[in-house]
């Protein structure tokens, strides 16, 4: 039985043979082996895809507090954070492993995606959070 499951259940057997065959799994067992599954392909993705390492994305993720790199507010548990790298650093579609810069959630990926990366657009982001420009025209007109 593995660790911390805490129902156990007989093992199926073959009617005919007699053998152990994959059966029903507790509810524990199954989220776990599910969850493991899970860890193991995205690790292997991981490195596949962006060249990193074993071991690297957790080593990124906890140096980033276990939180996404700009909004500090999702974690990766109910999704895991996206790798975000730099698309003009590896010509063909593969990365060398050098262009990662951090992990990120799906809307700040996508953010970035959808600026471009352009680092100006990003300061009038910040210039319409912080000094509001529509509230000059809407005072003007008042």
């Amino acid at each position: 039985m593995a660790e911390n499951i805490t129902t156990n259940r007989p093992i199926a057997t073959d009617k005919r043979t007699g053998k152990p065959v994959p059966g029903p799994r507790c509810t524990t067992h199954h989220r776990a082996k599910r969850a493991a599954t899970k860890a193991k392909s995205h690790a292997r993705y991981v490195q596949n895809t962006y060249k990193l390492p074993p071991g690297m994305y957790p080593a990124i993720l906890a140096a980033q507090g276990g939180r996404c790199y700009i909004c500090q507010r999702a974690s990766g548990k109910a999704r895991m954070l996206a790798v975000d790298h730099d698309h003009s650093c590896c010509p063909g579609g593969e990365s060398c492993g050098k262009c990662v810069r951090s992990l990120l959630c799906s809307p700040c990926n996508q953010l970035l995606g959808h600026l471009r990366d352009d680092v100006e657009a990003l300061r009038r982001a910040v210039v319409v959070i912080r000094d509001k420009p529509a509230q000059a025209v809407i005072n003007s007109l008042n």
